[in-house]
């Protein structure tokens, strides 16, 4: 289904026209009726000579009520494009066209309307309405509907109707129908209620379908809804489509929370932002040079809403030239990569140019005058899709496919295809599970080779430090290594794992370090250790006490001696050396095995020793699951030894 909307001055009989077509007078509110003027959208249909219904969306043309105009043009596939024959060129006649141009409207239908009013005293009529075409003609050059025809039209005698059917049947005859992209929106243009029904909702839906009683999220404040009730054209439907002119009854939502430029979506599928990096063309006809930090109005779907200019390459952008922004907006839209927009001057109002926009979700502020930004953004303005996807990994950083596939904005076929030849190519790492099926809708974490590479290092220098400051350690602690990256732990552990899988770096318990890091000892830490662990051989049953033995080597050395295993802490303050504590251990197991059961007396004596390391070593066995506690006797853990 296709929309047409109409554009062009006041007065020049846009409205009389849509009625002649359609025989619906789009002038609905009482106001627009005794003016005889449309000060807000309106809205049509028809059947075109081909069959198909096509909706229409008239637009006022006076310059006090522009920005409703803009609220309705957006979402339309051709124009019909009104001038009077007896006035001719005038200055919304430019504006709309350049509005029309600005958002790459594709192409439509020029009405030189009000034929049997021309009346130019000794001027012959064919001659002027010639003029006046001329005119025009040289006003459209350059633009979208340059090559458009021009129908001669009188709405009152019903003259060039047919003619006016048939050049729309013509020019949208090969034009495809929007996609179906399964993520619907519907830009709200006009709310009101219906008693019995509650709240309605119109616009434009594109992207996917909506069915009768799924739920739906009106952004950008995330409210919820269902919807109640589907009407294209007045008649009642199951299932609104791509590119129809749409009404929603919602049920859940109050007319008060809505407002023109919401969007009804499906939940989760779309983020405001705040935020936009834009192309951008000022008009030349401007007055003056775009300049960074100027305040202007955004429309972009239904939405108008304040923001600030961040000229990115340059200092200022002259009539008739186009550069890069990023826009800072008051308050949150909907948007998506390569929606048009339009920007006007708050005041005194007026059309400055528009553009598409590039990335809807900007990482951040940009430096103005950084090279790899301006590169970045004419690589995603102009790139294909595998270079968009790619972009939208490099700004995400580490991502699931979904994520990066909705911030592409990609269709699915072209997002799955981009994927293959990213992960073919190498630009795309999985950072979980195989690369051999990958849909777009998956959770799988990827990131780019670049953004890898980059991390890859940054992990990597932070063990080396790490290793460097602290040469008495065998690894650095994963856990102090997750906080100093900063990163949420799904992500670290699938760093890591690859990291590892690598031989980048080795894991030993808690511990990471790089291949090839050993603990070194200076001579003088050797000698010391050598004198303290001869104090261990000569009583290892009743060795040094950690205090002792951290007084004798130091603390730094002391703690290296603990993390090589060397020393064993088996509690607060008892350390055995190794070889000792494993031969202890052993033998508290025969002693089980003979015994059944034990004391901590019989543990004493066994090893000759005192009290206090008898029963630290049996807590300590306690505590691994080789031994179970039952009143002052310990048993073997069948459990544990099972």
């Amino acid at each position: 289904m296709h929309v047409i909307g109409t554009a062009g001055h006041v007065d020049h009989g846009k409205s009389t026209l849509v009625e002649a077509l359609t025989g619906i007078d789009p002038d609905r509110l009482k106001e627009e009726q005794e003016r005889e003027m449309t000060i807000d959208l309106g809205f049509a249909w028809m059947e075109l000579l081909d069959g198909e219904e096509v909706g229409i969306v008239d637009v006022p043309g006076h310059r006090d009520f522009i920005e409703n105009m803009l609220a309705g043009i957006v979402g339309i596939d051709a124009a019909l494009f009104v001038v009077a024959a007896d006035e001719g060129v005038m200055p919304q006649t430019r504006e709309h066209l350049a509005i029309l141009d600005l958002l790459q409207i594709q192409g439509g239908v020029v009405a030189l309307t009000k034929i049997d009013l021309v009346d130019v005293g000794d001027i012959d009529q064919s001659d002027w309405l010639e003029l006046v075409e001329e005119e025009l003609r040289q006003v459209m050059q350059g633009t979208v509907l340059e090559n458009s025809p021009v129908i001669k039209v009188s709405a009152r005698n019903r003259i060039g109707l047919e003619e006016i059917k048939q050049s729309l049947t013509t020019c949208l005859a090969d034009r495809p129908f929007r996609p179906d992209l399964t993520k619907p929106r519907l830009p709200i243009d006009r709310s009101f209620t219906i008693s019995g029904f509650g709240t309605v909702v119109t616009g434009t839906l594109s992207d996917g379908t909506l069915k009768v009683g799924e739920e739906v999220e009106i952004l950008p404040n995330g409210l919820r809804g269902r919807v109640r009730g589907l009407q294209t054209h007045r008649r009642k439907q199951v299932e609104a489509i791509p590119g129809s002119r749409t009404a929603i009854n919602i049920s859940g939502v109050s007319i008060e929370q809505i407002r023109r430029g919401d969007v009804v979506a499906r939940p989760g599928v779309y983020r405001p932002t705040r935020r936009l990096d834009v192309q951008f063309r000022l008009i030349p006809d401007h007055k003056r040079n775009l300049k960074h930090n100027t305040e202007v109005k955004l429309f972009i779907g239904a939405a108008e809403v304040l923001a600030r200019v961040r000229l990115l390459g340059i200092e200022e952008l002259e009539p008739g030239n186009e550069g890069w922004l990023q826009l800072e907006l008051h308050e949150p839209v909907v948007a998506v990569r390569g929606d048009r927009y339009i920007l006007r001057r708050p005041s005194p109002g007026e059309t400055m140019g528009g553009g598409s926009v590039v990335d809807p979700h900007p990482k951040g502020r940009h430096k103005r005058f950084r090279g790899g930004t301006l590169a970045r953004l004419e690589s995603l303005l102009k790139g294909t899709p595998a270079e968009v996807l790619q972009h939208a990994t490099m700004a995400l950083g580490v991502a699931t496919i979904k994520e990066v596939v909705e911030r592409s904005s990609l269709e699915a076929n072209q997002a799955k295809e981009a994927l293959r030849e990213l992960l073919s190519s190498g630009q795309l790492l999985v950072l979980e599970g195989s690369t051999e099926i990958i849909q777009p809708s998956s959770e799988k974490l990827v990131i780019s080779k670049n953004y890898w590479e980059q991390l890859e290092g940054q992990v990597l220098s932070k063990v080396e430090d790490y290793h460097r400051e602290n040469p008495l350690r065998p690894g650095m602690a994963r856990e102090e290594l997750k906080s100093r990256l900063k990163l949420p732990s799904r992500y670290f552990n699938a760093i890591l794992i690859r990291l590892v899988t690598q031989g980048d770096l080795k894991e030993a318990g808690p511990l990471v370090y790089k291949p090839g890091h050993q603990v070194k000892f200076t001579e003088v830490q050797q000698e010391t250790i050598r004198k303290l662990l001869a104090i261990y051989a000569e009583t290892p049953y009743a060795p040094p006490s950690v205090k002792e033995a951290r007084k004798a080597v130091g603390e730094e050395v002391y703690s290296a001696l603990v993390d090589l295993g060397w020393l064993v802490l088996v509690s607060e303050e008892v350390v055995f050396r190794k070889d000792d504590y494993d031969r202890m251990v052993a033998e508290v197991y025969e002693l089980l095995q003979e015994h059944t059961e034990i004391t901590a007396a019989q543990v004493r004596d066994h090893f000759k020793t005192s009290r206090r390391y008898a029963l630290a070593l049996l807590e300590n066995l306690d505590a691994k699951g080789i031994t179970v506690r039952e009143g002052d006797v310990r048993k073997l853990n069948r459990v544990e030894t099972r």
